[in-house]
């Protein structure tokens, strides 16, 4: 054992070598073939069974399932990942998704499931009347999962990328036939054994590095009680590195080049015919002077890059002009909450802390693919247990996170940070490959100071073992949990979307009358179809995957959550409010986040379009607009339109007050 533990890679002599690859290859293709294998089992031809399981999954294996569906990509890469670069600030997501599990225990799980039936929109329809409920129910349903299933799918390509060795596009594709043998055959039977061999996969992989981490540094092998004593140790580099003259040096140089990038962008549209002029001379003084041919080929893949009209320039140059003056800016610790600006209320750090918390729990009580595992369970009783069981089992990922961004900070200021560029270790071209680590000697002498390294926040995890110097066989079971948390939160997201459609538009709208073989056929054709259109979109990679996923909670947060709450808990709200509560809600929060994510739709010819975030709330946070207007759509609606029948009250009664179960 002291054997294993003691192996550290040496830099700049490892290479991926065939032998080395295959613990990745194994692991990635035998948990996919167990995985597939149990889809083809648990095939059905059956509604119930297709839809919600036929509502005879225990508790305890519910909330493993639910642990899965919930223990996203996100959770299990990108979180770790956040923690690492925002240090305190991360800690909104721990607190947010943890805490909308207690908002779905209290407010929606047993009430739902009392309910019955197969889908939110349904829900939807019984409470408010009719379709118009349920069909702005599946347009919030298909866009708030479709965004949440493109992270997954990214995800899955990058996986599939570095540790099976695939271009990225041809991973995601890959990825995603992976994800349809789970559910095309058995819907919400096969997806629910499926997530809970998952759930042990995704598990055992996040919690066997950490802790191997934790016995090398502290000798103690539990870093959720460990890595407190090395966030000491972290603040002690950061106190030597950030100190140092070279990387002060390299700061002044960002900071000089954002005012370059300021500059230009005021004297438009001539700095861009200058700029390709400069190109365009430095490209002949490096033929004609028989410099190596990349730089000559870097050069001309600039001046291709270069944008072809004032306007597009502006949107480029202002780009690059934030990332150097975030880059140049002051460093702050890893422990320094709501950095910039102290305790003030006003401080925009902390609302946005605080925002991102609101909208991530709200979205969390709202989410569809979440709520739709309490239809699963035999009883009201049974999914309120098992609402116990998935706090449980994600709490085991949560209390880690943190330790994961701790031991890997830690790792890399002690044993990257300061080295020679020409002697670093081979992840960091690895992953450099694939755009998730980049490098740029700014000052040019020749050593990586912090501020030159830039690691995309979805890289922390799964390099961890990488950087660590842990044997391969860990890195491949990293690479199986990584797969595992991304295709099950993406089997359940597909169900969802397919079931939304094919359930509530097809079936309930459309053709009440179809069978029940054409009701299957539809929705195995539909969750096809959006598989592929959420692959197409996942190779363009648009985002983070944590940035997708928080765009997800807010929109399902602001559609969903306040029309489920006062369906339940207030009688008087009335199909005109919900209608107009999560139209409003919906369209108020993709109008925030676009307008403060988005400058320019070239595609579209649009430029321009951003603004400024107001209070300083970023677009991960857009839902705590939505959820407002949503609260308050719906109550004025409905106290100016006449209230519901009695019957719609006397059913919100029932379904709050749901007659005693035998235990």
């Amino acid at each position: 054992m002291a054997r294993l533990l003691g192996h550290r890679q040496t830099k700049g002599t490892v290479t991926d070598k065939p032998n080395l690859m295959l613990p990745r290859y194994i692991s990635t293709l035998l948990t996919i073939f167990l995985y597939a294998t149990i889809g083809v089992l648990a095939r059905t031809a059956s509604v119930s069974e297709y839809y919600v399981a036929g509502r005879r999954v225990p508790a305890i294996f519910n909330g493993m399932a639910t642990g899965a569906d919930w223990m996203s990509a996100a959770s299990f890469m990108g979180l770790a990942g956040t923690l690492y670069l925002s240090g305190y600030q991360g800690l909104a997501y721990v607190m947010g998704w943890t805490g909308g599990y207690v908002l779905v225990a209290l407010l929606l799980a047993p009430y739902l499931r009392r309910f019955g039936q197969f889908t939110i929109p349904d829900f939807l329809a019984a409470r408010y009347g009719g379709n118009p409920a349920r069909l702005v129910g599946v347009l919030a349903t298909v866009l708030a999962s479709f965004v949440y299933v493109v992270a997954q799918i990214y995800g899955v390509g990058l996986i599939t990328s570095r540790f099976v060795g695939l271009q990225f596009e041809i991973g995601v594709y890959v990825g995603l036939a992976g994800i349809l043998v789970c559910s095309f055959l058995g819907g919400m039977r096969a997806v629910t054994w499926t997530q809970v061999a998952q759930y042990a996969i995704l598990i055992v992989a996040y919690l066997v590095p950490v802790t191997i981490l934790s016995y090398q540094v502290t000798g103690i092998p539990v870093p959720q009680l460990t890595y407190g004593l090395v966030l000491q140790k972290v603040q002690v580099l950061e106190e030597k590195i950030f100190a140092e003259p070279a990387e002060i040096e390299a700061r002044r140089i960002f900071r000089e080049r954002a005012d370059g990038y300021y500059e230009r962008i005021l004297t438009l549209p001539e700095a861009l015919d200058e700029e390709r002029l400069r190109l365009a001379e430095q490209i002949e003084e490096l033929k004609s002077s028989n410099a190596q041919m990349r730089e000559v080929v870097a050069l001309e893949r600039e001046r291709r890059e270069l944008p072809k009209s004032s306007d597009a320039a502006k949107v480029y140059w202002e780009k690059l002009m934030r990332d150097a003056a975030l880059r140049g800016a002051e460093p702050e610790h890893h422990l320094t909450p709501y950095p910039s600006g102290g305790e003030e209320v006003s401080n925009p750090a902390r609302l946005n802390f605080l925002s991102l918390v609101f909208c991530l729990m709200v979205g969390t009580a709202a989410l569809p693919h979440v709520l739709m595992r309490y239809y699963t369970t035999p009883s009201v009783r049974e999914a309120r247990t098992s609402v116990f069981w998935s706090l449980l089992f994600i709490l085991a990922l949560y209390l880690t996170a943190p330790a994961y961004a701790a031991f890997a900070k830690y790792e890399i200021y002690s044993t990257l940070i300061g080295s020679s560029i020409a002697q670093l270790p081979v992840w960091v071209s690895a992953w450099g490959k694939i755009g998730l680590v980049s490098i740029e000697d700014v000052n040019g002498d020749g050593i990586l100071q912090l501020v030159e390294l830039a690691l995309n926040p979805d890289v922390i995890l799964l390099a961890t073992p990488e950087i660590a110097g842990l044997p391969y066989v860990i890195s491949g079971l990293v690479a199986a949990g990584a797969l595992a948390a991304a295709l099950s939160t993406a089997d359940g997201l597909l169900l969802t979307i397919a079931s939304a459609l094919s359930h509530d538009v097809y079936y309930k709208v459309y053709r009440p009358e179809a069978t029940t073989q054409w009701r299957l056929v539809v929705s195995k054709t539909l969750l096809l179809v959006v598989a592929v259109l959420a692959a197409t979109v996942a190779s363009q990679k648009p985002a983070t995957i944590l940035s997708m996923v928080a765009w997800a909670f807010s929109l399902a947060g602001a559609a969903f959550f306040p029309a489920l709450i006062l369906g339940v808990f207030w009688k008087r709200a009335n199909s005109a409010g919900a209608v107009s509560g999560m139209l409003i809600g919906l369209l108020v929060t993709l109008y925030y986040m676009v307008r403060v994510q988005v400058d320019a739709i070239p595609w579209l010819g649009i430029q321009g379009i951003g603004m400024e975030p107001w209070w300083g709330i970023q677009s991960t946070s857009a839902g705590v607009w939505g959820v407002a207007a949503g609260f308050s759509t719906i109550v004025l609606v409905s106290l100016c339109s006449q209230p519901p029948s009695k019957a719609t009250q006397d059913f919100v009664e029932s379904v709050r007050y749901p007659e005693l179960e035998a235990s």
